[in-house]
């Protein structure tokens, strides 16, 4: 009876909040973008939420947008949004930060990846934290603290993986990356990072999914790894603090020491959630591209044999075999730099950049109401066949020179605006070396492994490859 009683009381509920919903829009003055706002509460989230696995533009916005156009409503998980897959109008909404949108995500996300992280934070907030960031993770920091040991890990890495029948790519990546970003970010012992792995495995296990935080759920089990890595980070910082004297400064001590500033900027619950966020940020992202600009090699023979050529031309030049990469190496590495831009266009790892509107804006013909959020959906951009010729096909050689190391209205992979990824070339530079190592001195074959999308970037079963040494 009471079970019966909470399914009554939770559907009435929903009901409500669907009536209040159309009461709201029927007194709103504009033209709302054409669009289904589906069943009551629920909206259309089940729809957005089915997994596919073609490379193409996923079936939930391609239907909308053969139906309604490039900018239609909906309704996921009770928020009403107006979908952008205009690469016109997503330019203006990115350069409309902090005057008629600001950075927003749904609440279950929040919940996830905590609201006092930079991708809920705004304005001079939002710049101080980023610049944080950049100290560790700016071109000089990269150079200086990540590039040496960066390499010196890949090629441990690859080296024990090529003795191996089989390798689970996406784990070990993964794993590989975390490892160096968590040392370099919290100056971590190997206990530490070993029990932040197990936490952020099972927050990444329920990211993707429906937000039902019922036990047993991946959502659910999501909370909980978030929880556990909260209170590991914690525990971080107060020991940094007991313990502050340190011959080489990591990120852990860039905000403890914003923390001891008197009139400090940054609250507690800040610093926490960006010193969660950033490991997931760099290792979940950055390894699912590694991995699929493995496979679409193996797809482009012709691809695979301009990149080798390029790192062994890099590598003949040196004046000495055990040099490693350098920096100006790095850079020189335009074809490199190419297949990590389309391995990136066509990966679409972020499967939507959201923002709320903070008064009505006039889109178009179009205005979206004020407090609606807004989607711009990368992916439609990325395969556009009207900028980018056989969309769905790996061609390195559709990027120009000048299109390699920025962002635009037809590529954000890492974002657009003022939010541009800080952790860009991160992710570049790591690619380059592992992509390096990979082609001059391995070669490689994939056993099994699934690309799934629902809509973000999985690999259901793994990745599974065989690498071996090359018989010069």
């Amino acid at each position: 009876m009471v079970f019966i009683t909470i399914i009554v009381v939770s559907l009435l509920v929903c009901i409500a909040h669907w009536a209040y919903s159309r009461r709201r829009n029927q007194r709103f003055n504009g033209k709302l973008p054409p669009g289904s706002m589906g069943l009551p509460f629920i909206g259309e989230t089940i729809q957005f939420f089915t997994p596919y696995t073609k490379r193409d533009i996923p079936p939930f916005f391609k239907k909308r947008m053969d139906r309604y156009g490039s900018l239609f409503r909906t309704n996921i998980v009770g928020y009403e949004i107006v979908v952008s897959t205009d690469p016109e109008v997503n330019k203006f909404i990115f350069e409309q930060e902090g005057k008629s949108f600001i950075s927003w995500y749904m609440d279950s996300f929040g919940n996830i990846c905590g609201k006092d992280n930079f991708l809920f934070l705004y304005g001079d907030i939002h710049k101080y934290i980023r610049n944080l960031t950049l100290s560790i993770l700016g071109v000089q920091g990269l150079k200086e603290k990540f590039l040496s040991e960066m390499e010196d890990l890949t090629s441990k890495q690859l080296e024990l993986w090529s003795g191996q029948q089989s390798v689970e790519l996406k784990e070990a990546l993964s794993t590989m990356i975390f490892n160096l970003t968590t040392k370099k970010l919290f100056g971590s012992g190997e206990k530490n990072i070993a029990k932040l792995k197990q936490c952020y495995t099972a927050f990444i296990d329920g990211l993707i999914s429906f937000p039902l935080n019922i036990p047993g759920t991946a959502y659910w089990k999501c909370i909980q790894g978030r929880k556990e890595a909260m209170k590991l980070i914690s525990k971080m910082v107060d020991e940094r603090r007991r313990n502050p004297n340190r011959q080489q400064k990591d990120f852990l001590d860039v905000i403890v020491e914003e923390l001891s500033k008197n009139g400090k900027i940054i609250t507690e619950k800040m610093a926490l959630d960006v010193l969660f966020v950033l490991p997931f940020a760099f290792f979940e992202s950055t390894s699912s591209a590694m991995v699929l600009a493995v496979e679409y090699l193996l797809e482009n023979p012709k691809a695979l044999e301009e990149l080798t050529k390029e790192h062994e031309s890099i590598i003949s030049n040196r004046k000495s075999n055990e040099s490693g990469i350098t920096w100006q190496e790095f850079r020189s590495m335009t074809f490199t730099l190419k297949v990590i831009n389309e391995t990136a266009r066509l990966a679409n790892v972020v499967p939507g950049i959201f923002r709320k509107a903070l008064k009505d804006v006039k889109l178009k013909e179009y205005t979206i109401p004020k407090g609606w959020m807004v989607m711009i959906c990368p992916t439609t951009v990325h395969l556009n066949p009207v900028k980018y010729n056989d969309p769905c096909t790996f061609d390195p050689w559709r990027w120009k020179p000048e299109e390699l190391h920025t962002g635009s209205k037809n590529f954000m992979v890492f974002g657009g605006g003022l939010r541009l990824c800080a952790g860009a070339d991160f992710v570049k530079l790591q690619m380059a070396v592992f992509l390096h190592h990979l082609v001059t001195k391995y070669r490689w074959n994939v056993i099994k492994g699934q690309v799934v999308k629902k809509p973000g970037l999985v690999f259901p079963n793994g990745f599974h490859v065989q690498i071996l040494k090359k018989n010069f």
